[in-house]
């Protein structure tokens, strides 16, 4: 059992660099070999080449033993952390040395640790490097330093160390008002008390067995049954009574709404069951840090409404602008679900998506009892607003794009939507691709946002649903009408935005009333260049003074980025290039094909003759076509 390092202190990477570097580490791992400690946890049958059957026990226990190390060079140095990478690597190549002269895997630290994780920063507790921030922190005595001096092989006196080492845990967690230093604080507790505090130093056995919480086996000589039998009931004296302190502060985490929030996907006891938290980077803020970060929840800093919710500015503590959103209604049944979909998103990487800065489920009563728990989503701040508010300036009084920047946002927001669909695995679906999901950065560069919709897709197969979820106008007709959602329903809603962008209109326009074919952008767009004139459908301000200045305003590759749009959002899904395809024809790479003609509408004026009952959209009149041909 591991006292103040549990089993989620840091995550576990299956990342296996070469730790080898000419760089030398400053610590001796002889101990590792002198102390007694449980290697059966990280042994395979006696086989290091195969891989270890309980990985987390193996890495738990490697933690406190890689940690006895760090304590020593506390209290050598009086730093928490290693000085850099080369350092922190040629430490865990040596301490791979070791575990391999114990014939233990040859890979056990590459698999449990990073070398990163052990160099010094000052993204951690409360921002502490050295013994001297944490006695300007702490003060220059704590419980800690008397509590935890004696010889812990004393029962009482390592239940003293524990209870003053959890007392100041949660001083260091409200000095530090960032939950997700929660284990980085708890790690500095530990080494902290076994590397400065205990006059019998880190690798005693009262340090080793309290603050560190490794079992040591006890040697063998002829009188070892005795021993076996007093240590087995010390051992589980101790069990005993430390599982009486964990219990105890625990039940005091629960009374105090989730003060245990952490990163790395610990399980956190609610109501008698338990809580998945995902395994990812996206920081669990309080509610307290998300009223304080947007002045709660001011008027004032109210952004707009965004998918299933409203959106607000916000300022974290270290400076960085954020916009919050508030959830107010969704897809997800449970926080179950909403966790898995927030590891989901907090993985993705890119320059053309929105980053998940981290998230909030708040809603319990005192007694951690549930309610309707309300869900937040952080993401970081775009200053120049969505695409939305440029298209149109009428209504936003924002200075028109100009051929640049609208080129530029078309590439990004393929280019986004190119990683979602071929750079993850499974592939993800965004489902709802429009104007206002598309957010501007300072630079003007298109990040796609709001992934609330989001959905993975099982091996690059069809998606079939019952619920079809997506804007009117942007949506995709085989997912309006029959819940298929494939890789091409994005493909249609990206081809409306580029016909959005480069036609100066937006995809559904109710106020057209002059003609029947300027209800839809992608019927209207494509009556007009089945007629054979292109520049007819270009924004006018493309086609202003500028217009002879071909560098400044091509006209050949904006009527090339109107045909692709068109392509995009052809009603047959067969049809529609992939977005990689798109993105090639974008750029030039691939010539674009000659447009296809389009299924005849039901109601479309060749139906009778005076015209009287014409419906241009297929989403609306249904098509003069089968069903499955539509969705091949």
């Amino acid at each position: 059992m591991n006292l103040f390092l549990p089993v989620a202190i840091f995550t576990i990477f299956s990342f296996s660099p070469s730790f080898g570097t000419p760089t030398a580490c400053p610590t001796d791992y002889n101990y590792v070999l002198r102390i007694s400690w449980p290697t059966a946890d990280c042994r395979n049958s006696g086989d290091p080449t195969k891989p270890v059957t309980n990985s987390t026990a193996c890495c738990q226990t490697l933690l406190s033993v890689f940690g006895v190390s760090l304590a020593q060079h506390l209290k050598t140095t009086s730093q928490f952390n290693l000085p850099d990478l080369a350092t922190s690597s040629a430490c865990l190549s040596d301490f791979q040395h070791k575990l391999s002269s114990l014939s233990l895997p040859t890979n056990l630290a590459s698999f449990c640790f990073h070398p990163a994780q052990f160099v010094i920063s000052s993204n951690t507790c409360a921002a502490i490097r050295n013994v001297q921030d944490w006695r300007r922190k702490l003060g220059k005595t704590t419980l800690l330093d008397s509590a935890c001096r004696t010889d812990l092989t004393d029962l009482t006196a390592c239940a003293n160390c524990l209870d003053a080492g959890l007392r100041i845990h949660r001083e260091l967690i409200t000095i530090d008002a960032n939950t997700s230093h929660y284990n980085d604080c708890f790690y500095f507790v530990v080494l902290y008390a076994a590397g400065i505090v205990n006059q019998f130093g880190p690798e005693s056995d009262g340090a080793v067995s309290c603050p560190f919480g490794i079992n040591i086996l006890p040697k063998s000589h002829k009188n070892s049954r005795p021993v076996l039998i007093f240590g087995l009931i010390g051992g589980l004296g101790v069990l005993g009574l430390l599982s009486c302190f964990v219990g105890l502060y625990l039940w005091c985490d629960r009374r105090r709404k989730r003060l245990k929030i952490v990163e790395s996907g610990i399980d956190e006891f609610e109501s008698g069951r338990v809580r998945r938290r995902p395994n990812t980077g996206a920081i669990w803020f309080k509610h307290q840090e998300l009223e304080k970060a947007t002045d709660n929840f001011s008027p004032k800093n109210f952004v707009g409404r965004g998918g299933f919710g409203v959106v607000y500015k916000g300022v974290l503590p270290d400076g960085s602008v954020v916009a919050v959103k508030k959830i107010v209604e969704s897809e997800f049944e449970g926080d179950d679900e909403f966790c898995n979909e927030v590891e989901i998103i907090s993985n993705l990487r890119h320059r053309n998506l929105v980053s998940l800065r981290g998230c909030c489920i708040h809603g319990e009563d005192e007694d951690c009892e549930r309610r309707d728990d309300q869900r937040y989503l952080v993401y970081e701040y775009m200053s120049n607003g969505n695409l939305d508010d440029h298209l149109f300036p009428s209504m936003s009084q924002k200075p028109l794009l100009t051929w640049p920047q609208r080129k530029n946002i078309v590439l990004d927001v393929a280019k986004g939507l190119a990683y979602l669909h071929y750079g993850v695995k499974p592939a993800i679906y965004h489902r709802d691709i429009k104007p206002t999901n598309i957010l501007l950065d300072s630079d003007m560069g298109a990040r796609v946002a709001d992934f609330g919709l989001a959905k993975q897709s099982r091996e690059g197969q069809t998606h079939l649903t019952t619920r079809v979820a997506g804007t009117h106008g942007y949506l995709a007709p085989e997912y309006a009408l029959y819940g298929q959602l494939t890789e091409k329903s994005d493909v249609y809603s990206f081809g409306v935005v580029v016909l959005e962008i480069m036609c100066g209109r937006k995809a559904l326009d109710l106020s057209c009333t002059g003609s029947p074919r300027g209800f839809l952008i992608t019927d209207w767009a494509w009556s007009i260049i089945k007629e054979g004139n292109v520049a007819r459908v270009l924004d006018p301000c493309l086609l202003g003074h500028d217009a002879s200045n071909e560098a400044m305003n091509p006209k050949g590759i904006m009527e090339r980025f109107v045909l692709v749009g068109i392509l995009c959002a052809h009603v047959m899904v067969v049809l529609r290039p992939t977005i990689m395809d798109a993105l090639k024809m974008l750029e030039g790479d691939i010539e674009v094909p000659a447009i296809p003609d389009r299924p005849t509408p039901l109601g479309h004026p060749t139906f009778n003759g005076d015209g009287s009952s014409f419906s241009i959209s297929p989403l609306l009149s249904g098509l003069h076509l089968q069903a499955n041909d539509m969705l091949r």
